[in-house]
């Protein structure tokens, strides 16, 4: 069966965490991607594809600091993901393999992170109507510096979760 996977019928988020000297005073972020589409193959031959508009990226919660995000932050925040981040780059990814294991797939793939194409693996839970995983990408490994700010006090934390739950309603 192939699912249509996107917003109508999922999240796609990422989360990020915080390092540095400082890392009290940023925030541990949730930000959804409010753009993507994804199809799951779970046929003969399984395969997980995704397209994401990297514009589409919107800060949700801000954890931690010292003091809560207002508008004028989260507007900030988007505004350099787009332009310092993702540059306006959209990201992708394709299965090379996807292996049936007892609780789902077991994926692996390319992730195409601004013209940069690697490989990434993780799994995907297939349970109760629902697919969901998370995939843990290191953003040094596509060429991205994380974040920083107050003279590199405060870093984004490297690695950041990008997690996938999503409805599995009418396939085709």
């Amino acid at each position: 069966m192939i699912y249509e996977l996107g917003p109508g019928n999922g999240t796609l988020s990422v989360r990020t965490s915080r390092t540095g000297t400082v890392a009290k005073a940023g925030h541990d972020l949730l930000i959804h991607v409010t753009r993507w589409s994804g199809t799951l193959d779970t046929g003969d031959a399984p395969s997980v594809a995704l397209d994401a508009d990297a514009t589409s990226l919107k800060v949700r919660e801000g954890t931690g600091g010292m003091m809560a995000l207002d508008d004028g932050d989260l507007a900030n925040i988007e505004q350099t993901i787009d332009d310092e981040v993702l540059k306006r780059q959209d990201i992708s990814f394709r299965s090379t393999r996807a292996e049936e294991t007892a609780a789902g797939l077991s994926v692996t793939g390319d992730l195409t992170l601004r013209g940069t194409t690697r490989p990434v693996a993780f799994d995907l839970v297939l349970a109760d109507g629902r697919v969901r995983g998370t995939a843990v990408v290191k953003q040094t490994e596509w060429g991205m510096k994380p974040y920083t700010a107050l003279f590199g006090a405060l870093k984004v934390a490297d690695e950041v979760r990008v997690e996938i739950d999503a409805a599995l309603g009418q396939s085709r």
